[in-house]
């Protein structure tokens, strides 16, 4: 699918979810790119500036230029979300936050696109929950946003119980909804041309959700203290593309020390020695 979205694209110039919309419906990449042509998806109504405005104004300090921590709370009381929501990872993403609970007037403007009233927010948050949950492409956006706009000022890592702070809200939303889909390792066929006969008998299983917390435990025995950024990015790929035995794990390839050691600790779980 992954491959086809970047096509439809490509042709189109359309939107990544756009594109997965057609995709979905037609099955077919020429269908679905005659079926976006032919019936162009509805642009949404642009929100109003004032409004947007407005509702800034509301929200934002008193005394400052931006809305901040006690803003950023009442928001989330008039939305009926809870401050720690992973879907507000994706409104940072969108309104270019640029740290937690901070919000600029042009992100703000730029970000919300067309909704500019708490009710029409409420609709969009519903949207990108679900964009966020089975968009595998946008779901990456947000987490390596995440990284970003979380990391504090003047530091290159990310401390390790906030990072798995994030972890524990993006990566089960993204198993849960199909956005971190297990992309399997192609299997070689054997001399004859047929399937390997490795004794399997349906699609490869990728990450489990258990694994997730195994992680953390590896990295507080490990007594890490920060996540680096190229530690947040590859472990993303990882969870995507590692096998359920961690049997296919290429130690040659350019993994993280701290992946390829977390490797070694899960298959000794697994073996039941750790």
């Amino acid at each position: 699918m992954d491959a086809l979205i970047a096509q439809f694209t490509a042709v189109t110039g359309s939107s990544t979810k756009d594109a997965r919309k057609y995709l979905t419906k037609y099955k077919r990449l020429d269908l679905a790119v005659d079926a976006f042509y032919n019936s162009p998806p509805t642009p949404a109504p642009q929100a109003s500036t004032s409004k947007l405005n407005a509702l800034f104004d509301k929200y934002k300090d008193a005394d400052g230029e931006d809305i901040t921590v006690d803003g950023t709370i009442k928001l989330c009381e008039d939305l009926g979300v809870d401050p720690e929501d992973v879907v507000l990872l994706a409104v940072a993403y969108e309104l270019k936050s640029p740290s937690m609970g901070q919000w600029q007037r042009k992100g703000w403007v730029d970000g919300w696109k067309s909704a500019d009233t708490i009710e029409a927010m409420r609709t969009t948050l519903q949207k990108l929950r679900e964009q966020l949950a089975t968009d595998t492409d946008y779901f990456r956006h947000v987490y390596n946003y995440t990284f970003e706009f979380s990391r504090p000022s003047g530091q290159r890592s990310l401390g390790l119980d906030m990072a798995q702070g994030f972890w524990a809200l993006l990566i089960p939303h993204g198993l849960q909804g199909g956005a971190l889909s297990h992309v399997a390792s192609p299997s070689a066929p054997d001399e004859d041309g047929d399937a390997p006969m490795d004794g399997s008998t349906g699609p490869e299983e990728g990450w489990k959700e258990e694994y997730t917390q195994w992680w953390f435990e590896f990295l507080e025995q490990s007594g890490i203290k920060g996540v680096s950024k190229d530690v947040w990015q590859m472990f993303l790929e990882f969870v995507r593309t590692i096998d359920s035995k961690f049997e296919k794990y290429d130690v040659e390839a350019a993994w993280p020390s701290t992946i390829d050691d977390f490797v070694e600790y899960a298959k000794n779980r697994l073996a039941g020695n750790a």
